[in-house]
């Protein structure tokens, strides 16, 4: 599959948890990634359902959508040519469908990670990471996918296979990296986790990770838990971790 651009997907439960066409998600969560990212929101779409987080710059790759479940979470679109024919690629190797209507296609990998096979429209440059007052710049830039130990290895191979991305080993076993084209604005990294379910989170880079955690703590993020190498796990209000890293952002040429 030849993916052209990829969204990350915030999904949040409704206000009270029991969305219908005219629900929006909390104001506070939508306000703090906002606030975080530096974007502004578009109009709404869908019956109030999605938005997309607007980039000062170059082209959007976050949106927020309203689930009609909890918890908060997040999920990843690939966006390419062919719909169909990438989502059957997608089932030849493994994944299954789960819908298909407007037309994009909602499957779930072998491990149960929900993506989307959606239509390309032409997206093409990366934005810019955001330089914050406090001097760090940062942006997201790192889908993680996490997957349970027992699926672990199946999982690589699946997104390997089905991104023909480039495969990259870290220092650490638990982790391993899928690196698309240099246009794109997320990599994949293929996170082992020792149980529970397989999700998806997001990953900032920032080149001040104190700086960059009080930042979001003071917008209203709780810190989960610090790591080696300053790698941070935070909490956004509606309860979705995601985490901050110390991998310097990348500025794309155009910046």
């Amino acid at each position: 599959m030849l993916v052209r651009w990829v969204t990350g997907f915030l999904d949040s439960p409704s206000a009270d948890d029991s969305p219908s066409a005219d629900d929006s998600p909390s104001v506070d969560v939508e306000r703090f990634w906002l606030a975080v990212t530096g974007t502004s929101l578009s109009a709404r779409r869908g019956g109030g359902m999605f938005a997309t987080l607007l980039p000062p710059d170059g082209d959007a790759y976050l949106r927020v959508q309203v689930v009609g479940d909890g918890p908060a979470r997040a999920h990843l679109d690939l966006h390419v040519a062919d719909v169909p024919a990438g989502a059957a690629e997608a089932g030849a190797l493994g994944a299954v469908v789960v819908s298909a209507a407007d037309g994009l296609v909602v499957l779930r990998s072998p491990a149960g990670i929900v993506f989307c096979v959606v239509p390309w429209r032409g997206e093409s440059v990366r934005p810019a990471p955001v330089r914050w007052p406090g001097g760090q710049a940062s942006a997201v830039d790192q889908l993680a996918l996490d997957v349970p130990a027992a699926s672990y290895e199946a999982e690589v191979e699946f997104w390997a296979a089905l991104t023909g991305w480039q495969r990259r080993a870290s220092d650490l076993p638990e982790f391993r990296f899928l690196q698309g084209g240099p246009g794109l604005p997320v990599r994949l990294l293929m996170q082992r986790i020792g149980g529970g379910a397989a999700g998806v989170h997001l990953d900032f880079a920032c080149d001040g990770v104190e700086a960059e955690v009080a930042r979001h703590a003071q917008l209203g993020a709780t810190v989960v838990r610090r790591s080696a190498g300053g790698w941070t796990t935070l909490r956004d209000p509606a309860g979705r971790e995601y985490c901050v890293t110390g991998r310097a952002p990348e500025f794309p040429a155009h910046a």
